[in-house]
């Protein structure tokens, strides 16, 4: 039986201040520090609380001071990584927020007390995400209030809360055109490749590995993991080597897969999203995915864009398709689907399965697809105080929910999510 926690609680954040304390001390921190006076109401600390109870999570001693809800999934002296979504620091809808757009900074404070509870003085919590690659990620910890909460979990729990922007490199962008690049540390275990040969999800699809486009404008390294029997992904060893992933996706639409949630928000483990697959150049009758019907226009545009690739590769030909863009903006009287971005892409959500399949068998010793079951257990908990909707995953607009909702199986996490925003999940 797969078992889901749904919470319910106010439909914003509003008055939940970093650094995400709770606003009383439950029983289970009985024994930490006192709170500091005048500490705010946090409805939604209440709420990730009350979704692990729902899930049954060390049910017989909730509300005891020995109720340890991740005990079972993590033990003392356990390594823990929470990943939240962290894509990018603003949302240019004018209906929305980036509260609409990343995993709130309370949802992951709440989630790293529990964290820390159950693996003890000698475990270790982790906070790791790959975001977009030109998100400014000192903004991502300004809004989500990380320094705060890392000064105060090291009081609480004695111990540090560590960081990492597990991306090698952060670009800047002008008229969607990337003008610069610089590199980034990124994870400092470093990355493994999982190759997961004829067990991807990409195996016998009639796509010609030619047509995969990824997050760059060079094809060749999208391609080049995805033919001949390879279906390979860099991960992050942070996560690989760790003993319990707890996945923290915000509740919202994705252009792509129609939603992104727990399946989708592993995405952030990579150490290079250019291996990702993200669509097929052409239309489902040319063999592709890149849009719904082959018009003039549509193959213009996609042969343009295939011209200028190695172009932009190299750095050249930026000013042209900035001015190009600037004149399709101006030009066009109603949006046109571009990159795959439409319900009929069948590569983006192959890419993901093939992520959550690379983690569910693989740890600090390897890959063991031929394991009876899963070798590890990923917690997925899902902000929904406020959701997206519309013109997600970077534009949406603010959907007022109010739900955190928990489990250790994305599928049915994911299930009762997508129901909630009201999508027939068939």
């Amino acid at each position: 039986m797969i078992r889901v926690g749904l919470a319910r609680t106010q439909a914003s954040y509003s008055g939940v201040e970093p650094p995400f304390l709770p606003d009383r001390l439950y029983p289970e921190f009985a024994d930490r520090p006192p709170l500091p006076s005048g500490t705010r109401a946090n409805p939604v600390y209440a709420a990730v609380r009350g979704a692990l109870a729902a899930l049954g999570l060390d049910r017989s001693r909730f509300e005891s001071p020995e109720w340890n809800p991740l005990r079972s999934l993590a033990p003392a002296g356990s390594k823990v990584v929470l990943k939240p979504n962290f894509i990018r620091h603003w949302n240019p809808n004018e209906d929305g927020s980036v509260e609409s757009v990343i995993t709130h900074g309370s949802i992951l404070r709440a989630v790293a007390d529990y964290a820390a509870l159950a693996v003890g003085p000698e475990g270790s919590v982790v906070v790791a995400e790959a975001p977009q690659q030109d998100c400014d990620f000192e903004e991502i910890r300004r809004l989500t209030g990380l320094a705060e909460i890392q000064g105060s979990f090291e009081a609480m729990w004695g111990g540090p809360l560590e960081v990492i922007d597990l991306r090698r490199e952060w670009v800047s962008f002008r008229d969607g055109v990337i003008v610069s690049r610089s590199p980034l540390p990124g994870d400092p275990a470093g990355y493994r490749k999982v190759d997961l040969g004829e067990r991807s999800f990409f195996r016998d699809i009639g796509i010609d590995p030619a047509r995969f486009r990824g997050a760059d404008y060079d094809p060749g390294p999208t391609s080049e993991h995805h033919r001949g029997g390879t279906n390979a992904y860099l991960l992050s060893e942070t996560a690989l080597s760790s003993d319990l992933i707890i996945n923290l996706p915000k509740l919202k639409t994705h252009k792509k897969t129609g939603v992104t949630l727990s399946l989708k928000n592993l995405v952030g483990l990579n150490g290079d999203k250019n291996w990702l697959p993200h669509h097929s150049v052409g239309s489902p009758r040319e063999g592709g995915d890149e849009y719904p019907v082959a018009t003039p226009l549509a193959v213009m545009r996609s042969r343009a864009t295939e011209w200028l690739r190695p172009l932009l590769a190299r750095g050249v030909g930026t000013a042209v398709v900035r001015a190009g863009r600037r004149l399709e903006r101006g030009a066009r009287s109603r949006p046109f689907i571009r990159s795959g971005n439409w319900f009929g892409n069948r590569t983006t959500w192959r890419m993901c399965c093939d992520l959550n399949r690379c983690l569910a068998y693989s740890d600090r010793n390897g890959l063991h697809l031929d394991a009876a079951a899963p070798v590890r257990t990923t917690l997925h908990v899902i902000d929904g105080i406020v959701a997206g909707d519309g013109d997600g995953p970077l534009a949406p607009r603010d959907l007022p929910l109010g739900v955190v909702v928990a489990s250790t199986d994305a599928v049915g996490a994911d299930l009762v999510a997508t129901r909630l925003m009201g999508f027939d999940e068939a």
